[in-house]
């Protein structure tokens, strides 16, 4: 979500611009740290850990929303610089037997390298670095103006690595098994869950899907006790109910949206537990 309020002690956190023809309500500032990740909306990083969603626009060989490679190949995100997130693009070839969009998908040599088994629009996501299995996401199409996404269950996410990604929400957990429903830019989306062993309120994390499903890494400063860490995990609450106060006396249920007027249907009472400034 949009960074807007102040005074809720959040740190900066993903960042991805929306189409400009549609106008992000209000938000606090979700206290969510960033890591490395799907070129900052995706990376294949390290074992699916995801990050911040707002790329750093490095060098592109092709348009990943043109698809402008020639025949046979396609133009697919990956690290130009050896580190962990999709940093830029190139042509690659197309898996003679490509996996469709939302299905497992492999990588070849490294989750960045930018050689995978999906069809053409479409990247390995979410890869676990043990296995180099993901699964299919599709590319936006369109224009970063316009973005375009086939299924109406997504919303294009991120500049530089523009991404469909599953809505949620996250007080209903609804998504898949193996996943949940986390903050990624000014949205929230479904990611791999990579908790783990870890992952309950209070354990550090420096990645967004890195908590269990109903909770989210936030600024080690809002968390009490949260230390050694950039962030910790705390959980999602509904504003109506006072929740947060078993876990410590200090946490309140923040809003999520400093405007509750303008929060998207179905989230009007979304918040989360952290020490408000």
């Amino acid at each position: 979500m949009d960074a807007g309020g102040e005074g809720s002690g959040a740190a900066d956190s993903t960042g991805a611009e929306a189409p400009e023809s549609v106008e992000d309500p209000p938000a606090r500032e979700p206290a969510v740290t960033t890591g490395v990740g799907p070129d900052d909306a995706s990376d294949g990083g390290e074992a699916g850990f995801i990050g911040d969603p707002d790329g750093d626009g490095a060098a592109h060989l092709c348009d990943t929303w043109a698809q402008d490679c020639p025949v046979g190949q396609k133009c697919n995100v990956w690290a130009d610089d050896g580190g962990n997130s999709w940093n830029a693009s190139k042509c690659v070839p197309i898996d003679p037997e490509p996996d469709d969009v939302g299905e497992p998908c492999t990588v070849v040599d490294s989750p960045v390298s930018g050689f995978d088994s999906c069809v053409r629009g479409a990247t390995c996501w979410g890869v676990d670095r043990e296995t180099n299995i993901g699964t299919c996401v599709e590319l936006c199409a369109g224009t970063e103006a316009s973005p375009l996404c086939s299924d109406p269950r997504t919303h294009c996410e991120g500049r530089s690595v523009p991404l469909c990604i599953s809505t949620c929400c996250p007080l209903e957990q609804d998504c898949s098994v193996d996943e949940a429903c986390y903050p990624v830019g000014p949205h929230f989306s479904c990611a791999p869950d990579v908790s783990g062993p870890a992952g309950a309120y209070g354990d550090p994390c420096d990645f967004i899907n890195v908590c269990n499903p109903g909770l989210f890494c936030a600024d080690a400063s809002v968390v009490p006790g949260c230390e050694d860490s950039d962030g910790c995990c705390t959980p999602f609450c509904d504003t109506r109910s006072q929740a947060c106060k078993l876990l410590d006396l200090q946490l309140e249920c923040v809003p999520w949206y400093e405007d509750l007027g303008q929060a998207p249907p179905g989230e009007e009472f979304v918040g989360g537990c952290w020490v408000p400034a």
